[in-house]
């Protein structure tokens, strides 16, 4: 699919990697993007850079609910395609899994009726290397067991499989991408595995020892929220590619007090590491994703260095701070 000049439509499109995908949308030419939130996490502020672009539509906040049918159908009338953005997190599902599976599981079907009703747009489903759980081998490739045990990941696991579903029933096409840990600008301090990042900067920007959970030896895939941007629109593309699950990931691992050491290193601040218990234990301690799929199917290879993503993350987070 060509994007120049089409229209689309981005759930959660306030949040973390929505807004930055909305930007990439309005700079990569799209004629239109509506953004569907009802801001329970995304927020107003993370639109400032696209609010005054005339392409840039914003459902009605008070109306934007994936549970309200009406309002989703009407969302996606004249669509060329959906990135299916919208999702409780990890810790909201597991506080509350009623209202995790309603937004995350019955709203993803909510969607997905709406768009066959509504000539069939191509849908992009965001899931999650939470569906894996924890590692049984490194790489995790897409055929690596469901080992999920957390709500969240029951979730995207669900969502997935509706995608499967309407697409054989239906022809919907849809690719579901399965995101490992995603990282930059604009992250909040709900991600159960990113958060981590906000915490250590925050603790060496006030001059106290970061504090890891557990032994930090736990390690973790962490892809850059633009280069995930860039798998989306690449994966909109590719009008070839349906009916397939692709991890993007960077294909490394990094252990947690690795990552505290770097970000010590890069806002100059050497302090020694505080380590406390684990809190939870629905939490996985490691995690690294094949990349050879979407290589293959999508032509995608993250390119951010680490310290570079870390460095332009810490430059956002100070300069919000002090603004």
């Amino acid at each position: 699919m060509e994007l120049s000049g089409r229209k689309f439509l981005v759930t959660g499109g306030a949040g973390f990697i929505g807004s930055h995908l909305v930007d990439t949308l309005l700079r990569e030419g799209a004629g239109e993007v509506v953004v569907f939130d009802n801001l329970v996490r995304g927020t107003q502020a993370n639109l400032d850079s696209a609010r005054h672009d005339p392409r840039l539509k914003v459902f009605p906040v008070e109306r934007a609910d994936l549970m309200d049918r009406t309002a989703v159908a009407e969302a996606v009338q004249g669509v060329h395609g959906v990135f299916h953005m919208a999702s409780h997190c990890l810790g909201a599902c597991q506080e509350n899994p009623r209202a995790g599976f309603d937004a995350n599981v019955v709203g993803t079907y909510n969607l997905l009726e709406a768009c066959v009703a509504n000539d069939r747009p191509r849908v992009l489903f965001s899931s999650s290397s939470s569906v894996y759980g924890n590692a049984r081998y490194v790489p995790m490739d897409e055929q690596h067991p469901f080992n999920n045990r957390n709500f969240y990941g029951a979730g995207k696991i669900c969502g997935e499989a509706l995608c499967r579903v309407f697409h054989a029933e239906y022809g919907l096409p849809y690719v579901a991408l399965r995101y490992m840990n995603v990282y930059g600008p604009r992250q909040d301090y709900r991600g159960t595995y990113v958060a981590v990042i906000m915490r250590i900067i925050d603790r060496l920007h006030q001059g106290l020892p970061p504090i890891v959970n557990g032994d930090g030896s736990q390690r973790f895939d962490f892809v850059y929220v633009e280069d995930v941007c860039r798998a989306n629109l690449l994966a909109m593309e590719k009008d070839a590619t349906v009916d397939e699950a692709i991890n993007i990931s960077s294909g490394s691992s990094t252990s947690v007090l690795e990552l505290c050491r770097r970000i010590m290193a890069l806002m100059q601040r050497e302090l020694p590491v505080e380590f406390v218990p684990q809190k939870t234990d629905v939490l996985v301690t490691h995690r690294v994703g094949s990349t050879e799929k979407a290589a293959t199917l999508l032509g995608f290879t993250a390119s951010t260095p680490l310290d570079e993503g870390l460095r332009q993350t810490i430059r956002w987070k100070l300069n919000r701070r002090d603004g």
